[in-house]
């Protein structure tokens, strides 16, 4: 029974060893350290068994499976962090998508705007929104030639159209 859950040992730290090299010819980091300590534990105590009282079958069949939960909370940990990772990318992109869709509807409106010159913030601007552009990933508005950030806007309204 010895030379089976040795070998069995042998081919984990293989098969391991493929999936980090896998993991690491893929781009990503890995964290065996862990399990890999935990087959060398387990393979020190096989070879220092006493050979007259050698351990019970059942105690390697608790620490295979151990090795194997810990396998699959691992794998577990890297499913979750790869689903937040794509998660945040999503909210990140949505973000951005909002703040353009939001930026662009805002042309041939009529808004007031803060005067950024003004110190006081008691200067408003009106004006009909005719360019929209994005710089340093913000959204601005070009209103009566010059370009004011969307968060200088205090309010929107449709354009009024004069009628004679």
């Amino acid at each position: 029974m010895t030379t089976s859950v040795s070998n069995e040992i042998v081919n984990m730290q293989s098969q391991t060893a493929i999936n980090n090299a896998l993991a690491l010819k893929a781009g990503q980091t890995t964290s065996t350290d862990d399990s890999n300590m935990f087959l060398k534990l387990m393979l020190q105590q096989l070879q220092n068994q006493d050979p007259t009282q050698p351990t019970d079958n059942t105690e390697w069949l608790a620490q295979l499976a151990q090795y194997s939960s810990l396998e699959q909370m691992t794998q577990m940990n890297q499913g979750l962090t790869d689903c937040m990772n794509y998660i945040s990318a999503l909210y990140t992109d949505s973000t951005a998508n909002a703040e353009i869709t939001q930026t662009l509807s805002l042309i041939g409106k009529e808004v007031t705007l803060t005067d950024p010159e003004d110190k006081t913030g008691t200067k408003k601007i009106t004006g009909t929104v005719s360019e929209a552009s994005f710089e340093d990933g913000t959204g601005r508005v070009k209103v009566d030639g010059t370009y004011y950030s969307i968060a200088n806007i205090v309010s929107v309204r449709e354009k009024t159209v004069a009628t004679n």
